[in-house]
């Protein structure tokens, strides 16, 4: 597991000039298909890599990209949640950077798929249709134009939390969206999950997590393996075989 540098890729496209992230390298010779994973909002942390290290050991050459590679959270996050909101800016430039490194490395197979988490995850559905052989989509925020973002992406799959307040009704939304436009996919909601249901530890200040459980957002045992051997078929589909 090393670090990452995409400084020299990412100034010459025009992103971030300290760009980086977290590379998880399966073990074998490979090669391996690769997958950008993109963080939630607290940024790339050991939680991060804890999902980098669990793809890694599926197979996958996994590189958590730090989205705010120019400065942390503080600096970083509502430049980034905008550039989201608008379907432009900064991070698609760096995504689409962290795409074609990973692409190019020399253990990849060439296919590369992208998954995200609550804000990583409302990246990975807006870039699904640029140049990725997949994507899986967890919790991740819906676009305002649901149809117009989603035409032309790659195959999706999406899990969604019964209980997360935070997006009700996205994963019915979305379903139907992509049945609409002919798109590959697979979205389930699990009842019993909230927002951030695949983490396996609390995250935010301490004294926050008791309104957050009470706002359906924290980890679920029960639903976590499911939706992961969800994201670990969807990706041997389509990245491996």
């Amino acid at each position: 597991m090393t670090y990452a540098d995409l400084s020299a890729e990412s100034t010459a496209a025009g992103g971030s000039p300290s760009l980086g992230g977290y590379l998880a390298t399966p073990p074998g010779p490979g090669p391996f298909p690769g997958v950008v994973m993109i963080h939630e909002a607290f940024g790339l942390n050991d939680m991060t890599r804890r999902h980098a290290d669990r793809l890694a050991s599926a197979g996958y050459l996994t590189l958590a990209l730090d989205l705010f590679s120019e400065g942390g959270a503080r600096c970083c996050l509502v430049s980034t949640m905008r550039s989201m909101l608008k379907g432009n800016g900064r991070p698609f430039t760096d995504l689409a950077t962290a795409r074609t490194w990973l692409a190019k490395a020399p253990q990849s197979n060439g296919k590369t798929g992208v998954i995200g988490f609550c804000m990583g995850g409302g990246f990975a559905l807006l870039v699904a249709r640029d140049g990725f052989d997949a994507a899986s989509v967890n919790y991740g925020r819906l676009p305002g134009d649901l149809e117009d973002a989603l035409r032309g992406a790659c195959p999706i799959v999406a899990n969604y939390g019964g209980r997360d307040t935070t997006l009700k009704g996205a994963a019915r939304k979305l379903e139907e969206a992509l049945t609409s436009l002919g798109i590959e996919h697979n979205v389930k909601e699990f009842p019993t999950a909230g927002h951030s249901f695949l983490n396996d530890a609390d995250l935010g200040p301490a004294v926050l997590r008791p309104l957050m459980r009470v706002m359906g957002i924290g980890p679920d045992p029960e639903s976590a393996p499911e939706a992961w051997q969800r994201i670990e078929e969807h990706f041997s589909r389509y990245l491996k075989n």
